[in-house]
This record gives structure tokens, C-alpha cells and sequence, in this order.
């Protein structure tokens, strides 16, 4: 028996130039599952009713350093929670100008060490 690596399904889901699903590297699938879990509200998948941050239910919330650390804590718990085993987080930080909330995210890839840096930023 073989020990076949697992499949990487990129997301968005997507076909392949060959017609079939498209594939991720493992950095790249992991920086989306970091996208999928900041962009998630909890409640919002039916098998997995924890999952998400709480991100896109702040983004009409007043602005304030107040809010920016409540959400910094809430979003790295979530990530520490549901994505520990393959991430470690180094930096977590959320601004907010306007109508636009971003999050840098730097953290290693597990068991690699590599060490990644992402932003995401969504405006409403």
C-alpha cells in the first residue's frame, strides 16, 4: 500500500486545462483555507457551524481600536482553532480605512517552517 498524498482542491472551485478539478500546491491551498475561514460567518456552513471569524459581521461596526482588537483576538483564535495543525501564527493585524477592513496575516507553514505573509482586505 501506498501513502498517497491527499488532493488539494483549489479554491474557487474550478476545472483544470485539462477538464478536470483544479489542485492547489499545499502553501497555496492553505493560504486559502485561511481566506475561506476569515470570509466565513459562523453559522454559515451547516456541517461545521464553528467555523468562521466573525470578519464580514464587523464591517459595518464603528470604527475603533476597540473593535479592531476584539477582532484581532477573535480571528486568531479562530485560525489557531481550526487550522493549529498545519499553521502556526506569528503576527495577526486588522485595520480598517473606510469602507475597507484588512488583515495581514504572517504565520509558518507546518511541518515546513516556511514562513508566509497574506493580506486580505474586502470592502463593502
Amino acid at each position: 500500500m501506498t501513502n498517497a498524498s491527499p488532493m488539494n482542491v483549489a479554491f474557487p472551485w474550478q476545472l483544470d486545462s485539462r477538464g478536470r478539478t483544479a489542485v492547489a500546491t499545499y502553501d497555496d491551498h492553505i493560504l486559502q483555507m485561511i481566506e475561506q475561514l476569515l470570509f466565513t460567518i459562523p453559522g454559515e456552513r451547516v456541517n461545521r457551524p464553528s467555523l468562521g471569524s466573525g470578519l464580514l459581521q464587523l464591517v459595518f461596526a464603528p470604527n475603533s481600536p476597540e473593535v479592531a482588537a476584539a477582532l484581532q483576538f477573535a480571528m486568531k483564535a479562530s485560525l489557531q482553532n481550526t487550522l493549529g495543525d498545519v499553521i502556526s501564527i506569528q503576527d495577526l493585524v486588522v485595520t480598517s480605512v473606510d469602507s475597507t477592513l484588512s488583515v495581514l496575516v504572517q504565520y509558518s507553514v507546518l511541518p515546513s517552517g516556511n514562513v508566509q505573509t497574506a493580506t486580505f482586505s474586502r470592502t463593502v
